[in-house]
């Protein structure tokens, strides 16, 4: 048994998270919740609580987005994006955070609803919107208004969503609803209005005086009765929070089940290893060999991977395995050195070699074959360089890796371990190529180099030339070459990644595999082609 009560990196950076985390949960701060009760409403992340199934897990995607931006008063970016079940059936749930300058949609904002909106076009899950924003934050218009990802791309995805993917659509507005965003619920299945708190117009009340001279007050402009009764634009009236979300439940309820998986999922066995061991088998530094089979025996089902080409590019470690009961194909980077061909060099672990990537290319294709979903465990340098590996015709196997990985119309999910470095990064299922998911833990390490590297790229000339003349780097080209080094270092950080929208989540030792299998389940619910945004 290994030793896990020692400290280690992945211990620190997981503590550090889980702190992040529970500050950034409480949204605008307990003064705002405060004042959000008064009015007699439930805050978003209450709300989500009362939809989804009791004792049910749940992952938020996009926590740590902008969390490091505007001096840090808008963490998640005002609103809450989340997969979780309702009734028993995965569902994505996207709800305003009214706790943060009434829920106005900073341009992160749109990026996570479009996210979110995504993850239910591609794998057809309802998607519920809980509407409390008061529309654009004005003084971040140019980012949020214009563009082709612009807020307006949020009505295009409700309304390819509608009329060609049929996914469930249900939006409850539970507090202001104004200006463009009132299309939101107005391009879904069903509007439901809480009376007293919600309000539904493209103006409200002080827009419409200056602009017309009309003077009305908000219920009677848009408020619940108003849209129920005479408009018509609503289709529930409900008294309270609590009672909306019943309502919402009651809907997914009756909703046709999706279609079921040809995959044969069997009873989902526990891991032979606890997830506390990933403390011990990860070392302290980063770039240090690992035993990478003993850490994905933390995470799948008991008899971890059965490897495919076990004893061919071991750099690169492929295999059939269960996460919860559901098959899928492991691609992982084997770390430390490992033996090659007779008469040539040792092979460095997380390097992709031609043989590797035909290796993993084959079976990415005999995956797809067979439509078994994709777990890529990315703890990737990059690819070989020098003579040896050009002759080899490493462009070209990486390239047909690539492609495979590409054009695989399975789900991909990824999960980083510490290095996402490189073309390596890419070829691992990278985020522009349209993965389904996207986890890292807190150790992982997402760029283009090292610090280390870059340096050497950026200052290799200079230093060869000082050592020629044998003279050593100046103080000042000292410093020069530690702020590269420092600016890397933050930029590679998991963290970092997060807080820009380039991974869903950083999960933990404790919830990696929950979060695995929920984000199986969801991809389970069709078998259309796991390419793009949608396919139609």
């Amino acid at each position: 048994m290994t030793n896990t009560t020692t400290n280690s990196r992945l211990r620190t950076l997981t503590e550090e998270f889980v702190e992040l985390e529970a500050k950034l949960k409480l949204g605008g701060g307990a003064e705002k919740i405060a004042k959000i009760h008064k009015q007699g409403k439930l805050t978003a992340r209450e709300r989500i609580g009362l939809l989804l199934d009791k004792n049910s897990f749940s992952q938020e995607i996009g926590l740590l987005v902008a969390f490091d931006d505007y001096d840090g008063k808008a963490p998640a970016a005002a609103v809450v994006t989340v997969i979780g079940k309702v009734e028993g059936r995965e569902c994505v749930v996207v709800a305003n955070d009214a706790t943060i300058k009434a829920g106005a949609w900073y341009p992160e904002t749109i990026k996570k609803i479009l996210r979110a909106q995504e993850i239910a076009m591609r794998n057809r899950v309802p998607i519920i919107y809980l509407v409390d924003s008061a529309g654009v934050n004005l003084p971040f218009q140019g980012a949020v208004f214009p563009g082709q990802y612009g807020a307006a791309r949020i009505f295009y995805y409700n309304s390819i969503m509608r009329r060609y993917l049929r996914v469930p659509q249900i939006s409850a507005v539970m507090g202001m609803c104004v200006a463009g965003g009132a299309y939101l619920p107005a391009l879904s299945d069903v509007i439901l209005m809480v009376e007293g708190t919600s309000f539904m117009g493209l103006g409200g009340a002080n827009l419409v005086k200056g602009a017309t001279g009309q003077t009305i007050d908000n219920e009677s402009l848009g408020g619940a009765m108003t849209h129920n009764a005479i408009s018509g634009v609503a289709h529930y009236r409900t008294k309270n929070d609590e009672e909306c979300i019943e309502k919402i439940r009651s809907l997914v309820r009756d909703l046709p089940k999706s279609e079921p998986s040809r995959l044969p999922i069997s009873e989902s066995s526990e891991p032979s290893s606890s997830s506390d061991e990933m403390f011990a088998i990860l070392p302290e530094d980063h770039r240090a060999p690992y035993d990478m089979h003993a850490l994905l025996a933390t995470f799948l089902d008991a008899g971890g991977v059965e490897e495919f080409q076990a004893d061919f590019a071991r750099e690169m470690i492929c295999g059939n395995a269960r996460v919860g009961g559901i098959p899928v194909g492991v691609i992982a980077n084997s770390r430390g050195m490992s033996k090659g061909k007779p008469g040539t060099p040792p092979r460095f672990g997380g390097i992709i070699y031609t043989e590797s990537a035909e290796k993993t290319a084959y079976f990415i294709e005999n995956c797809d074959r067979h439509s078994i979903p994709l777990l890529f465990v990315q703890d990737v340098s990059g690819f070989m360089v020098g003579g040896a590996a050009e002759h080899s015709g490493i462009i070209r196997a990486g390239a047909r890796f690539v492609e495979a990985m590409s054009c695989a119309k399975v789900p991909k999910l990824v999960l980083t371990i510490n290095h996402a470095s490189g073309a390596g990064y890419y070829a691992m299922a990278g985020q522009g190529f349209d993965p389904d998911f996207i986890f890292s833990l807190p150790t992982g390490r997402m760029g283009v180099m090292e610090g280390d590297s870059a340096v050497q790229a950026m200052f290799g000339t200079q230093l060869e030339k000082l050592k020629a003349a044998g003279e050593s780097p100046s103080t000042e080209f000292e410093a020069e070459m530690d702020a590269v080094r420092a600016t890397y270092d933050r930029e590679l950080d998991a963290k970092h990644a997060a807080a820009r929208g380039l991974l869903d989540a950083i999960v933990t030792p404790d919830t990696v595999r929950s979060s695995l299998i929920l984000a199986l389940q969801t991809c389970l619910n069709t078998s259309t082609p796991h390419i793009g945004q949608f396919v139609l």
